[in-house]
């Protein structure tokens, strides 16, 4: 087992870690739309917020050598499944076929206030 970090996106800010590698798979955390390089959210709805959880979810993978093709499982996390459609466009401009089995679901909050949170698990 071994612990995946980088800069290019939010650090945990707890006991956990950005992403962990075992095997073949890693494992990431749940990517809030945290900017790196500023520690906010980015401007704008729930397409932005999108972007940002997924660009830091690019990055991590990008850590561990791996890019969004591999990616085999998302969970994917909204304060509101009145977002779905917005969320789900902005998906689709990270992924190509085949794409990954996908969970979406909605809770109740997410930290920091945020609409989305979004995790992968990735192989090698």
């Amino acid at each position: 087992m071994k612990a995946i970090s980088t800069s290019k996106a939010p650090g945990a800010i707890g006991p956990y870690s950005q992403a962990i590698k075992v095997g073949n798979l890693v494992y990431t955390s749940g990517q809030l739309p945290i900017d790196p390089a500023t520690g906010t959210f980015p401007e704008g709805g729930i397409k932005e917020q999108t972007r940002q959880s997924l660009s830091n979810v690019q990055a991590i993978l990008q850590e561990a050598g791996l890019d969004m093709k591999n990616v085999v499982k998302t969970t994917v996390f909204l304060a509101d499944m009145g977002d779905f459609a917005d969320m789900n466009s902005v998906y689709a401009e990270f992924f190509t076929p085949p794409y990954p089995a996908r969970s979406a679901v909605a809770v109740k909050t997410l930290p920091k206030q945020a609409l989305v949170e979004i995790e992968v698990v990735a192989a090698r």
